[in-house]
């Protein structure tokens, strides 16, 4: 909240804003950025949510969301963005993903005298401070304070709905699935392990250094889950509880398997908190059988 409140402070006298990115260090501008380029949904999401979307004049590829996303023109995606069509445009501030974007990408644009600002949320609560930064960088601070504050008190009330620190139930063991082939998984630095967790189940593979490792059918299997969850590459529900069906070999079977959109988990953005519904909705299922 402060970073936003001297945002609009900031702003209000044309002074530069600042706040930090997640590379640790201070982000500047001089005013605030009225032409605005993502290039990653989440932080497209993001945009609208903290309710900047206006200033948005290109945004990556999959960027669907919101309706009025689609609408605008595309700059690439993680594996490569389009530097020129970016040049063209003229932007005074591109908003990137530290692990989803590439790191050169990211380097050449600064080169070029384009302010970038890079995050890398990892935790359920960045999400707001997301919401107060990019809208901060925009000169809104109190349309990002708005957001972030409904998204608090959303996942307030849902950490209230699920007080999983308060029972005496061991947690459940998850496999969380994000894309199939290959078989990646997250480990515990992942914003998906935190809403596990907030639902109180394990991820099995919290300890595993690589933020979303490739990962065997054998060690699922050497994993114990009590739960499978996940949908990333499935074709909807009935195809990825089919698919983990049929390759639920003896030691996974009658496993509990549950679908969760993978738009509604997989972008850290507000609408994490349908998917975090979906994840505790699946364990307390299987808790229940």
């Amino acid at each position: 909240m402060a970073a936003s409140l001297c945002g609009l402070s900031a702003s209000a006298h044309g002074a530069a804003l600042e706040v930090r990115d997640d590379r640790g260090t201070p982000f500047r501008l001089v005013a605030p950025a009225t032409r605005i380029i993502s290039i990653a949904p989440h932080l497209t999401e993001i945009s609208f949510a903290a309710g900047v979307g206006a200033r948005l004049i290109a945004v990556s590829e999959y960027s669907d969301y919101p309706p009025e996303a689609k609408r605008l023109p595309r700059v690439g995606d993680g594996a490569r963005v389009d530097m020129e069509r970016i040049l063209t445009l003229r932007p005074d501030l591109v908003l990137a993903w530290k692990s989803g974007n590439q790191a050169g990408d990211v380097a050449r644009l600064e080169r070029l005298g384009i302010p970038v600002w890079v995050s890398e949320p990892s935790r359920l609560a960045d999400i707001a401070r997301l919401l107060r930064d990019v809208a901060t960088l925009a000169g809104d601070a109190v349309s990002g304070e708005r957001a972030a504050s409904a998204f608090e008190r959303e996942l307030r009330n849902l950490r209230e709905r699920h007080p999983v620190q308060a029972t005496r139930q061991a947690p459940l063991r998850v496999f969380y699935e994000i894309w199939h082939q290959p078989l990646l998984t997250v480990n515990g630095a992942h914003m998906i392990s935190d809403a596990i967790n907030l639902c109180g189940g394990k991820n099995v593979f919290a300890e595993v250094p690589v933020l979303t490792p490739a990962v065997s059918l054998e060690a699922v299997l050497a994993a114990r889950p009590e739960i499978v969850l996940g949908g990333g590459s499935s074709d909807g529900e009935m195809d990825f509880v089919s698919r983990w069906r049929r390759e639920a070999i003896t030691a996974l079977r009658g496993t509990p398997i549950g679908y969760v959109d993978p738009n509604r988990i997989q972008r850290q953005s507000p609408r994490i908190l349908d998917g975090i519904a979906a994840i505790c909705a699946h364990i307390y299922s299987a808790r229940a059988r």
